[in-house]
């Protein structure tokens, strides 16, 4: 009994280890939003260079995202992962001891390179050595290892705020090699993807990886699954069967909901929460620490979606989740809009994040994981993320400028928008992929 209690919990374990990858980006991403206050004074941003600064490490993640397929096929998942944990530990030490805004967004990008190798091959390995029955679970622990960075990211912030007048911002900084060494030391426990071994021929190595990952009871079970689902697939297709008539629905749908998962605004409150949370007549202290509220729900709603998604379906989320950010960015619009008080922007926020994180945040990753063959699936869920990172990259440098010049309301209007159409799109595109073996 407790030797199958810990072969099932193994793959839990290595689905933690990779999604960490996922955990780098997210405390980038919140701790950026603290640390946008003190380099507008240090450096005398404005605030297009403040979008530049914030969305140069989002520039560099569609460059690893558009790299990350060739690794991935040559050298399996764990090897570019190792890569990537060392590259964004380099690139967050770089930032925290730059004197310019020019060596500061270099080192970011190179982190944000280092962020879009793993955004693609973590969600990917999870997807590929989780079982059908538990998949939607362990690809979504991908996601709750972001909402879990940006909650410790804006724990951090506030913690470290008025640790040194002069140097907070480096120090601020400088704590995500913490996660970045942890993720790299992870890595050396984790088997190679089973099914990436059958493709290379190691059938040997892959049935090894398959008992450390399933135990020997589960071994035969899983190798007939393999077998049946990439005996006859054709292995690292090119990019013109990626874009086949067969596969142009899946990718489309993979790319669309990438791309709606960031134009409706998740990122914009990420990345400057304080800043929203500022316009409202809070000081930055009281901004920041509504921030915590922020990473709180994200946190707490990510898992009560973890926990639904194998049960009620990837549809279901998608479609009820959507129709709940659409209402809440309307009443965060109007918040800004009539001046109401700070409180009701702050609910309005909370809600909107409660309804992405149980919806659009878990189940974008699981569903991109699940509908490509497994002869493309490297290249077309790169696909899919750089639209989403690309997507992320104009949401990030655009919204200062936003802001600044058609005003805080008017621009969570247009994010209201982009939910409605994403509405939509779920309810006329998303097709039910629970318990549907990864094929």
């Amino acid at each position: 009994m407790k030797n199958q209690e810990k072969k099932s919990f193994y793959p839990v374990f290595i689905s933690l280890v990779a999604a960490l990858g996922g955990l780098l980006f997210a405390l980038d991403a919140a701790i950026i939003s603290g640390v946008v206050p003190f380099l507008k004074d240090k450096f005398l941003l404005t605030g297009g260079q403040i979008g530049l600064i914030v969305s140069s490490l989002v520039f560099g993640c569609i460059i690893g995202v558009m790299v990350a397929g060739a690794p991935a096929d040559r050298y399996g998942r764990v090897k570019p992962l190792i890569a990537s944990a060392l590259l964004f530990a380099t690139g967050v030490l770089g930032a925290a001891c730059s004197d310019s805004v020019v060596v500061f967004v270099v080192f970011r990008i190179l982190a944000g390179f280092a962020v879009g190798i793993s955004s693609v091959i973590s969600p990917m390995y999870i997807a590929e050595i989780a079982p059908s029955n538990r998949r939607g679970f362990l690809v979504s622990l991908y996601q709750l290892t972001i909402v879990t960075g940006i909650l410790l990211g804006f724990l951090s912030n506030y913690w470290l705020v008025d640790i040194d007048s002069v140097n907070n911002w480096r120090i601020m900084l400088s704590v995500m090699l913490i996660p970045a060494l942890i993720f790299l030391a992870g890595l050396f426990f984790v088997p190679e993807s089973p099914r990436w071994l059958f493709q290379k021929g190691e059938e040997e190595k892959m049935l090894r990886a398959l008992r450390r990952i399933n135990g020997p009871a589960n071994t035969e079970h899983e190798l007939e699954i393999i077998r049946n689902t990439l005996a006859s697939a054709v292995s690292n297709a090119g990019y013109k069967t990626v874009f086949s008539t067969v596969n142009r629905k899946p990718l489309f749908i993979g790319v669309g909901l990438a791309m709606l998962q960031q134009v409706t605004g998740i990122n914009a409150i990420m990345y400057y929460a304080p800043t929203i949370f500022e316009k409202t007549g809070l000081n930055v202290d009281s901004a920041i620490y509504q921030t915590i509220l922020v990473g709180l729900i994200n946190l707490i709603f990510t898992v009560i979606a973890m926990f639904f998604v194998d049960r009620v379906g990837r549809k279901p989320l998608l479609v009820t989740g959507s129709l709940l950010m659409a209402v809440s960015m309307l009443l965060v619009a109007a918040s800004f809009y009539f001046q109401l008080n700070s409180v009701i922007t702050l609910v309005a926020i909370l809600l909107f994040i409660a309804a992405f994180a149980s919806s659009l945040g878990v189940v974008m990753w699981v569903v991109i994981s699940e509908i490509f063959p497994s002869s493309i699936r490297t290249k077309a869920m790169s696909i899919s993320i750089v639209s989403l990172w690309i997507a992320c990259f104009f949401v990030a440098l655009v919204f200062p400028f936003l802001i600044d010049k058609v005003g805080v309301a008017n621009t969570f209007i247009i994010f209201t928008f982009f939910c409605i159409i994403n509405v939509f799109f779920n309810i006329f595109f998303i097709k039910e992929t629970k318990d549907i073996s990864l094929s």
